[in-house]
């Protein structure tokens, strides 16, 4: 979206039409929107932002659920704004450590100021890209004099009586449409400048899941977040907002349901031992975390070989923090054979998990031409330098 595509849009007048026009679930349903639209003699700059709009707010549900639907976005915004679940967990935490003000910098579209302020958190938020801060603004509205949104660089805010900061670089090229990462000596404000910040003042900064872990500063907790099983970000808090004796946390939500293994530091693998009756894969939070030995001593496990993330065990434990998976037998890795064991035993919905072997599942999976009624699960790892392909069944 323009600047000229949210002038048109933002008047009673667009704002009616982008409701009246409601879900665009396709590109035809777009193009018939573009149509209808031009031919009632609408604008071409409002027609684009209607329709723009309405395609984006489909996208937006799976973040935004209800709200998306009163909500205007960018694409890149959308692409980096946080989950609104895991923001009011975020925003949950300002609240508990009785955090009364947010300076939110570089605000993005107002997923996590929204969090905040759905809390009663005053927010000040700031984007250095005008079109963006104009989104964040109208998203904010509904929260009145509790929310201040600027057009300016986080670099300039002056954070005077602000209580605590929360900061989420950019991480791509600017733009409103596509955009590509950047490397992070490219991130505005600069991750120098965000460290500094975070040095002097209590907050939180967002960042990606595989963040060098080597650019860690030492004085903050790292809490790696992981959702419906996608690791999505890692946040590092410092100050009033990072807990006391904690360094590493791995943080796992499921629906409305969340679990949180905490640590003073990295926990040590455990050892290896030989297969056993189950095998468990650790949430990617937990890997993230390196907290796998934390679990295993919880599960009674141990690594199935060094350096791969599987952990097996003959206890029929679960946890949270892993996929447990009932092993039935061992299978020939030869893929020839593989297929005929499998078509043998009639599976013909199979999930292929894989690590630390040089397999495309979808590419194994057509080889495999499978056929039958029976579903199960397919591990194809490696023991030291020995491939292994399991049989299994989730638990």
């Amino acid at each position: 979206m323009d600047t000229a595509e949210l002038t048109a849009l933002l008047t009673p007048e667009g704002l009616r039409l982008l409701d009246d026009t409601g879900r665009l679930t396709s590109t035809d349903d777009a193009a018939r929107a573009v149509s209808r639209l031009r031919a009632a003699g609408h604008s071409p700059d409002l027609v684009a932002g209607v329709v723009g709009q309405a395609r984006l707010r489909v996208r937006a549900e799976a973040k935004f659920g209800p709200f998306a639907d009163r909500m205007l976005f960018t694409r890149a915004g959308l692409e980096q704004a946080t989950r609104l679940p895991i923001a009011a967990r975020h925003a949950g935490r300002f609240r508990d450590a009785g955090i009364g003000s947010v300076a939110d910098l570089g605000c993005g579209i107002g997923g996590d100021a929204l969090g905040l302020a759905g809390l009663g958190i005053r927010v000040h938020a700031v984007d250095a890209d005008e079109v963006t801060a104009a989104i964040a603004a109208y998203n904010l509205a509904p929260f009145g004099d509790g929310v201040r949104v600027a057009h300016a660089r986080a670099e300039d805010v002056d954070l005077t009586g602000v209580d605590a900061v929360w900061l989420d670089p950019a991480r791509r090229t600017a733009g409103h449409a596509e955009t590509r990462q950047v490397a992070s000596a490219e991130w505005s404000p600069s991750l120098e400048w965000v460290f500094a910040v975070l040095g002097r003042v209590s907050g939180g900064v967002k960042l990606g899941p595989g963040f060098d872990r080597a650019q860690i500063p030492d004085d903050v907790e790292a809490q790696w977040i992981s959702a419906d099983g996608a690791t999505i970000e890692l946040v590092l808090w410092s100050g009033a907002l990072a807990r006391e004796g904690v360094r590493r946390a791995a943080l796992v939500v499921r629906g409305d349901d969340a679990w949180e293994l905490t640590a003073p530091a990295d926990s040590p693998d455990v050892d290896t031992r030989d297969l056993g009756a189950f095998v468990h894969e650790p949430d990617g939070a937990v890997i993230r975390a390196r907290l796998i030995g934390e679990v295993a001593r919880a599960l009674d496990a141990g690594m199935l070989s060094d350096g791969i993330a599987y952990l097996t065990s003959d206890a029929a434990l679960t946890s949270p923090f892993v996929s447990t998976f009932r092993v039935r037998e061992q299978l020939p890795v030869d893929t020839k054979k593989l297929a005929q064991a499998l078509r043998a035993r009639g599976i013909g919905t199979l999930e292929i998990k894989k690590r630390g072997v040089d397999v495309d599942p979808a590419v194994l999976r057509k080889k495999l031409s499978l056929r039958g009624d029976e579903s199960a699960t397919l591990i194809v790892t490696r023991v030291g330098s020995k491939r292994l392909a399991l049989l299994a069944d989730r638990v």
